[in-house]
């Protein structure tokens, strides 16, 4: 079953010269073994990874190698090379060392299961060392609020290991960004268009050689990009609340003035008034999100 499965691998690379030499031959002899194809995107290496992945293009015909000239970061990779995908399924890993190549059976397994059009390869929490105590803390924040704004079928929104159905992805990248929220983001967009998404428990390695680049500002920019694709499709989401907010505060304000009868203070009638003009914007901007809706 599993490989009768139209798949493309796809690994976005940047400095992973040491990761590539290790990581890469085991990668290629899946794919032969399964009849996969697959896709490495070359970020702008400053490293030997050009060479590395030149010299293995040669000899082995089912991998492309994708080179960037200026670095894109971790989406604009991701996105150069699931445009570059033909397979009906496509599926995206590390080129860390840190995915288990078994797992990507599993997610197969997952998808004939449920028929399926993203699963996302669901990684258990580590708390080893301080480092991955906080980034865990991280993906915690950024749970919850992305839960706040819509719910959420699956826990593990930035993982990197997911397989996708390929015309559905390649329709959305556009409203992907080219850094680390691409994770976070393609799966939002997923679940606001009522895609069905399921995640599937998968290992995770030591990371073979290097260190992450996903730090706080990672994180921050994770959180911008989230609410700006609950902005995209749902606003109201965001603008009701502030505005409920604000008239409710306008009111408690405004009532110990109003018992002693000495009118509506400026205040008061400040923040009912941005509430108010709040909940109105937020009912434009649902209109025009609907009428975006239909392009997509």
């Amino acid at each position: 079953m599993n490989q009768s499965l139209d798949l493309t691998l796809v690994i976005p690379a940047f400095n992973e010269e040491k990761n590539l030499i290790t990581f890469l031959p085991d990668v290629i002899q899946f794919c032969q073994e399964n009849d996969f194809q697959l896709i490495i995107v070359n970020d702008a290496s400053t490293d030997d990874s050009a060479r590395i992945l030149a010299d293995f293009e040669r000899i082995h015909p089912k991998l492309q190698v994708i080179t960037h000239k200026v670095n894109r970061g971790y989406g604009g990779a991701l996105i150069s090379g699931l445009s570059a995908v033909y397979s009906e399924y496509a599926i995206t890993i590390d080129a860390d060392g840190q995915h288990s190549l078994e797992d990507i059976h599993k997610l197969i397994q997952k998808l004939h299961e449920t028929n399926a059009d993203l699963v996302v390869g669901k990684r258990a929490d580590q708390h080893d060392s301080l480092a991955q105590s906080y980034r865990s803390l991280g993906k915690s924040i950024i749970r919850t609020i992305a839960r706040i704004m819509m719910p959420l079928p699956v826990t593990d929104l930035n993982s990197g290991m997911k397989l996708y159905n390929t015309a559905l992805v390649k329709k959305y990248l556009p409203l992907c960004p080219d850094s680390m929220a691409f994770s976070d983001v393609i799966t939002l967009i997923f679940i606001q268009q009522k895609h069905l998404v399921v995640e599937e428990p998968i290992n995770i390695q030591p990371r073979l050689e290097g260190s992450s680049t996903i730090n706080t500002m990672t994180a921050l920019e994770t959180v911008l990009q989230i609410i700006n694709i609950v902005m995209l499709f749902n606003p109201l989401k965001i603008f009701l609340p502030i505005g409920i907010i604000l008239i409710i505060l306008g009111l408690i304000w405004a009532l110990p003035f109003l018992v002693q009868g000495s009118g509506l203070s400026t205040a008061a009638l400040l923040l009912i008034t941005t509430g108010m003009i709040s909940i109105m914007l937020g009912l434009i901007a649902e209109q025009l999100a609907q009428i975006r809706k239909k392009d997509y």
